[in-house]
């Protein structure tokens, strides 16, 4: 996998001014005493803060290193979603990155393209799949990533490699999500690094969609709302 646009998005995004990279060491021992891996720090536009991303999402710590702050900061004057406006660019050179790998469904006339981060032993997973002709109908191409819920030990984490590996990957993630079973292989796969890209991006749970702008949709939406929100969006 080419890491190279998603550090430089992530490094545009997250441009370390002066101040932030003075108290780097000090950022990265915090963080790692609570388990948490530091991919780049930044002044933040909340005064008072610096913003962390880590290999589990958009952190906020307070000036003087004492206060770590994890959820969704609002800016009122500009209404708008503080973290979102962030992670947008990061998501989608993120994504990007992995496009070589995904597994993909395509749309006949594209007008779209999604990433969904998805687990074969997720219900709302298995009834977005099941709406496939209907996206793809309405121009949305679908592009998955594996997201094993369960971690690198589970088992889905297996089948899901066994998927990304199979001569059909396709037809076997179809299978997986009709619950079939699905046939053992092994290959160089990068099923790994698709967990943790959908870590740092602050997902922990499938279906994770990911919007051409960047957003991120949590949870399973109907092909009709989705529709709806893409040509919302594009208009």
């Amino acid at each position: 996998m080419k890491k190279f646009s998603y550090l430089a998005v992530m490094a545009a995004c997250l441009s370390t001014g002066l101040a932030a990279q003075a108290v780097l060491p000090e950022v990265n021992k915090a963080f790692s005493e609570v388990g948490l891996t530091v991919k780049a720090v930044a002044d933040s536009t909340v005064p008072g803060m610096l913003q962390v991303q880590t290999d589990k999402g958009l952190f906020f710590m307070s000036d003087n290193k004492q206060y770590l702050f994890e959820g969704n900061i609002y800016d009122l004057k500009n209404k708008k979603l503080v973290n979102e406006d962030i992670l947008k660019d990061i998501r989608k050179a993120g994504v990007k990155d992995f496009d070589g790998s995904v597994i993909e469904f395509k749309a006949a006339d594209e007008k779209y393209v999604i990433h969904v981060f998805t687990d074969t032993s997720c219900g709302y997973c298995r009834k977005l799949h099941n709406e496939m002709a209907d996206l793809n109908k309405a121009g949305i191409t679908v592009r998955y990533l594996a997201f094993p819920r369960g971690g690198i030990q589970s088992a889905t984490y297996d089948e899901l490699q066994s998927i990304w590996c199979a001569k059909d990957a396709k037809q076997a993630l179809t299978d997986a999500k009709n619950g079939k079973a699905v046939k053992q292989a092994s290959c160089q796969n990068n099923v790994a690094q698709q967990y943790e890209l959908g870590q740092s991006f602050g997902i922990n749970g499938t279906p994770a969609l990911i919007l051409p702008d960047g957003r991120l949709i949590p949870g399973y939406q109907p092909a009709a709302a989705l529709v709806a929100t893409l040509s919302q969006n594009a208009s």
